[in-house]
């Protein structure tokens, strides 16, 4: 299966369990796997025959910036079924949420949960 990688989209959203969190907001970063036949895009050098990068950078934006939840775990399965129903040639998608700066105490780079989503 051919591949669309999208890496290290960053966005600003007011997601988690905490009350601080939704009202001070906090960077995500999505990454995204898109599982499609490419074979006719890059044959016919046509955009009809592959999906628009930039209306999945849009739809991703939109999630993370203009909706909250209390778990990265929902805001990686809207984005998964979002793309899933506006891209028809979707197969299957990975999607990656990494929160930074999440509000525990430790030492780490971040938290993330990634999910696998198909037709």
């Amino acid at each position: 299966m051919d591949k669309i990688y999208f890496n290290g989209m960053e966005f600003y959203g007011y997601h988690g369990v905490y009350p601080e969190e939704n009202k001070l907001g906090q960077r995500y970063i999505v990454d995204i796997e898109l599982y499609l036949d490419l074979s006719r895009a890059g044959q016919t050098d046509n955009l009809d025959h592959t999906i628009n990068y930039s209306q999945v950078y849009e739809l991703c934006k939109d999630t993370v910036e203009n909706e909250t939840y209390q778990l990265v775990e929902k805001v990686a399965q809207q984005i998964a079924e979002k793309s899933l129903q506006k891209f028809s040639l979707l197969d299957e998608l990975l999607v990656r949420v990494v929160k930074p700066d999440p509000p525990i105490p430790g030492h780490y780079d971040s938290v993330a949960v990634e999910i696998r989503r198909g037709r």
